[in-house]
């Protein structure tokens, strides 16, 4: 099966350069989603150009792939699921849950068009505990500063065959427990009606491709296998 992989905020495609031949040697087609305005210097990209880079990864894709989508990339996984409920055969939500409707990511300060990395103070405690001052050091020298069309993009979903689409939690920074508790608890009504789906742990911080790359390319591939190493909630 192909796995495409779409990072999160200030990251490019390189970012799963130790995850892909990971999920290759398990036997799948790893497929790094280059999103517009993220690597390739278009500081004008919204979220409707990485919301097309996506839907032409997925119409390319051989079969129904995997959409896996990092942090504020949920949404755009899930995004693809609504565009493509009879393309897309399972969405992998890694370190974050998926918006359904608003702003992709207004969640940092904009400067001149773009928003910065903003340093690591707002992700002090579990987010980086496993990244070291090294670590930090190159992260924050690699990150691309995010188009504010993009951060600032409206999500709308449209098609309530996304719920269909069977889905798993990959928990880093958080437990499978906390994620069933928020969902429970109304924090993210889209995985509180998604029909099948699954949350799986990872011993990481938020940034898994990086420190825990092998591991996650293990569950993203048990993921496309339909033998997520979890808890099957419903």
């Amino acid at each position: 099966m192909d796995i495409l992989l779409i990072g999160g905020l200030w990251l490019d495609a390189s970012a799963w350069d130790e995850v892909a031949p990971a999920i290759e040697a398990l036997g799948h087609r790893p497929v790094p989603v280059a999103l517009p305005g993220q690597g390739d210097g278009n500081a004008s990209a919204t979220l409707a150009d990485q919301v097309a880079a996506v839907l032409a990864a997925v119409d390319a894709a051989d079969g129904r792939p995997l959409v896996a989508g990092h942090s504020a990339a949920c949404t755009l996984a899930w995004l693809a699921a609504d565009a493509r409920p009879d393309k897309v055969g399972k969405v992998a939500f890694i370190g974050g849950f998926p918006a359904a409707d608003g702003a992709y990511a207004d969640l940092f300060e904009a400067v001149d068009g773009v928003v910065p990395f903003p340093g690591w103070e707002p992700f002090e405690g579990p987010d980086s505990a496993d990244l070291d001052a090294e670590a930090r050091k190159r992260f924050a020298a690699a990150a691309v500063p995010v188009p504010e069309g993009v951060a600032k993009g409206v999500v709308r979903m449209t098609d309530e065959r996304r719920f269909g689409v069977p889905a798993v939690v990959v928990c880093p920074e958080f437990s499978p427990a906390q994620a069933r508790e928020w969902i429970d608890g109304g924090d993210d009504a889209e995985l509180a009606r998604v029909e099948h789906l699954d949350l799986v742990d990872i011993d990481s911080g938020h940034w898994p491709m990086f420190t825990r790359p092998v591991e996650l390319a293990r569950l993203l591939a048990a993921a496309a296998d339909g033998t997520p190493d979890g808890l099957a909630t419903r």
